[in-house]
């Protein structure tokens, strides 16, 4: 279970630091990972006690990780979803603050209003702590990938 809160903060992280104008990349993280963190509690302890200790928790986590992901590593990220081959490792290196990525992406599919999709399992390593999450990006009306 704990790899899925985790899985959630990320995601949250990666749909929101797109849609940034006056707010930091920190407090959109902070809000997703709030959020995720409240259903994730509710999910688990069905009362308001682990609610909010959940929002609590993603929101801390959604910050950091916000904080840490730039359009580097957003840049990245798309990179692989067009072109990497399925099941093959990619990774890099930010050359700013030295976090790890690996990306591993699976076959592309059709999904919802005939969208071209992709699964990926990411691994990041933020400040020596390694996180594993999956993901999915569905191509925009634009050709842009975006998280889901």
């Amino acid at each position: 279970m704990k790899k899925m809160y985790m899985m959630m903060a990320v995601l949250s992280l990666f749909l929101l630091s797109s849609c940034m104008t006056t707010a930091s990349r920190g407090q959109m993280g902070g809000v997703g990972g709030a959020a995720a963190g409240a259903i994730a509690g509710q999910a688990i302890g069905r009362d308001t006690q682990s609610t909010l200790l959940g929002a609590a928790i993603g929101g801390m986590l959604g910050y950091v990780i916000g904080n840490e992901m730039d359009k580097y590593d957003q840049a990245q990220l798309s990179r692989v979803y067009e072109n990497a081959p399925s099941g093959q490792a990619t990774s890099w290196v930010n050359p700013d603050n030295q976090n790890h990525f690996q990306v591993v992406p699976q076959p592309a599919y059709q999904g919802a209003g005939n969208r071209w999709c992709r699964q990926a399992e990411v691994i990041a390593t933020i400040d020596g702590r390694r996180e594993r999450t999956q993901t999915t990006a569905c191509r925009d009306m634009n050709g842009v990938w975006q998280l889901q």
